[in-house]
């Protein structure tokens, strides 16, 4: 038994008439009846009562006939489902999101792609640092990544899509609270709370602030996340220099001021030029809306 039977026998029953459903499906009616007498000999049931007047379809036929529609349809749709994952337009994109940056972008990235991709389901891989999402993009376990450059190796390409200053989060009785601008050489004294010592652009975007303000961080305590990290200069641990899209995780106890003499940090998409699957360009595309984006070129790193 072929799927043609199934779309044969369907036509037949469909129109109770072998001329019309041998129309319908582009077929010489000779050819049409040969096949159906070929699927009632296999089956071993007659599905058709014909006469030289009408043709009915027997209980037996009415039974099979729904039976053929539902197959019919769930080859459909399986047809349908393999060309949408194959256009991109269908399945899982497994975005990393670095620090802060899943408070500030996640919402708008998640609605864009439920606007424009309905069909693709979001998995999020937040507060992974550049490092790792690069190592994650590469062994195949992430899809796009929202990290900061620059990105180590040239197989990644990326679109930077914001840049942002560094701020300095201090505990509310901290006595820089009271300042609406602080300079970066008023930090000499103070202990930092920064990210885990493994490489952070963050890190080292503040290593160097630091430096061109003429002193070396006093580093007394890591942080995880940006979370824990607010958490701790809360408590009074140490000052936190991050990116300004902190201020979007309000934690009682921390202030955030603005830092003179600072640097900025950039966030950028980005993917694996050679494992990109059909989904990340339609991603890209839909991300448009937020951001101008292209798809992956070969060769090429915006």
């Amino acid at each position: 038994m072929e799927l043609r039977h199934l779309r044969y026998f369907a036509a037949v029953a469909e129109t109770c008439h072998f001329g019309r459903a041998a129309e319908r499906l582009h077929l010489a009616q000779p050819a049409l009846s040969h096949a159906i007498r070929q699927l009632e000999d296999e089956l071993g049931v007659a599905l058709l009562s014909r006469t030289t007047r009408q043709v009915q379809v027997t209980p037996a036929g009415r039974f099979f006939l729904a039976e053929a529609q539902r197959i019919l349809d769930a080859v459909e749709a399986g047809a349908r489902g393999a060309r949408r994952i194959a256009d991109g337009r269908r399945g899982l994109a497994r975005i990393g999101f670095t620090g802060t940056a899943a408070l500030s972008h996640l919402p708008r990235v998640a609605r864009a792609l439920q606007h424009r991709l309905p069909d693709v389901e979001l998995e999020v891989h937040a507060d992974l640092l550049t490092g790792e999402q690069c190592e994650q993009l590469r062994d195949g376990t992430l899809d796009i990544g929202v990290l900061r450059p620059p990105v180590t190796g040239g197989d990644l390409d990326l679109h930077v899509i914001e840049t942002e200053p560094l701020v300095l989060a201090v505990p509310a009785d901290h006595r820089l609270a009271v300042e609406p601008v602080v300079a970066m050489s008023d930090l000499r004294a103070e202990a930092f709370v920064t990210y885990p010592a493994s490489y952070s652009v963050v890190n080292e975007a503040v290593l160097r602030s630091c430096r061109d303000a003429g002193f070396t961080p006093q580093r007394e305590h890591e942080a995880a996340g940006t979370a824990v990290l607010l958490a701790l200069v809360a408590g009074g641990l140490g000052v936190g220099v991050v990116p300004a899209s902190a201020r979007a995780l309000p934690l009682a106890g921390v202030v955030f001021r603005d830092l003179a003499g600072a640097a900025t940090v950039q966030l950028a998409l980005a993917w694996h030029r050679e494992r990109a699957s059909a989904l990340v360009p339609a991603v890209l595309d839909a991300l448009g809306e937020l951001f101008p984006v292209e798809v992956p070129v070969s060769g090429r790193t915006r």
